[in-house]
């Protein structure tokens, strides 16, 4: 009997040690994950497509909610707190502060709203070559150097980086109207709805991808669960498979019979 009450004293000390131990670590676990947060700063510049900017905005906003705050998002500008105007006439959007290149986390680059060509100051081609007036592209540069910051983009937004010569022999994807163009820029262009050429570049091609550059950011980020969640808040769901440059190649079948 007396050996019996060693051993359960012996075994009863040992749990006292072991136990809280092992809830401490679980705490600082659970302590870590919290305190890791993913900021997002969606640019603005004059012209801007409003859908490209407030599709993400609002999925990222939404992540935040459901993750108790691991996910925040902020528009920003190159120049800092603002009023800037959206293309098409469209309503001005308040940037809340600066780009920040060296803070880590993700950049979006929305693309421009406005006629698809043309000279005129309201036309795509010129309205992007305005945003490369300004010091966006420096700071892009910063950001692609920054190893701890996801540069992502939408639409035409993809050309202000390559117009910045950021993305020679990057794969790639912009608005199926700018694909030649991404090309001539040096990227290299992939059609698909999302390619991500690596973890630290993402582009989307078409107004309405930024929804699935968004839900595919936050399901890296924070999970599937999480953007489940979201998808279920807007009734959307994330379109397309991600290409990504690994596992094997399809054939290609050319159909076209060869001119004699």
């Amino acid at each position: 009997m007396k050996t019996f009450f060693r051993w359960f004293m012996s075994l009863t000390l040992l749990l006292s040690l072991v136990v809280p131990a092992a809830n401490a670590k679980t705490t600082d676990k659970t302590d870590a994950a919290k305190s890791k947060v993913t900021h997002v700063q969606i640019v603005l510049f004059d012209g801007f497509d409003l859908l490209d900017a407030l599709g993400p905005y609002e999925s990222f906003a939404a992540a935040g909610m459901y993750s108790s705050g691991a996910m925040t998002v902020q528009l920003v500008s190159a120049e800092g707190e603002r009023s800037v105007p959206s293309g098409l006439n469209g309503p001005a959007l308040k940037a809340e502060a600066k780009l920040d290149p060296n803070r880590p986390g993700i950049i979006l680059v929305p693309g421009a709203s406005g006629k698809p060509a043309g000279d005129s100051a309201d036309a795509i081609p010129n309205i992007l070559k305005q945003a490369m007036k300004t010091d966006l592209p420096g700071q892009l540069k910063k950001a692609f150097n920054n190893k701890e910051v996801t540069v992502a983009t939408v639409c035409g937004g993809t050309l202000l980086p390559a117009m910045a010569g950021l993305l020679k022999d990057r794969h790639a994807v912009t608005n199926h109207l700018g694909m030649s163009t991404l090309g001539a820029l040096g990227a290299i262009p992939v059609e698909a709805r999302v390619v991500e050429d690596s973890p630290r570049f993402v582009s989307g091609g078409g107004v309405t991808s930024g929804l699935d550059v968004a839900l595919y950011l936050i399901e890296r980020e924070l999970g599937p669960q999480i953007a489940n969640a979201v998808e279920k808040l807007f009734e959307y769901e994330k379109r397309g498979t991600v290409w990504r440059a690994t596992g094997n190649e399809p054939i290609e079948f050319n159909m076209r019979p060869k001119a004699s």
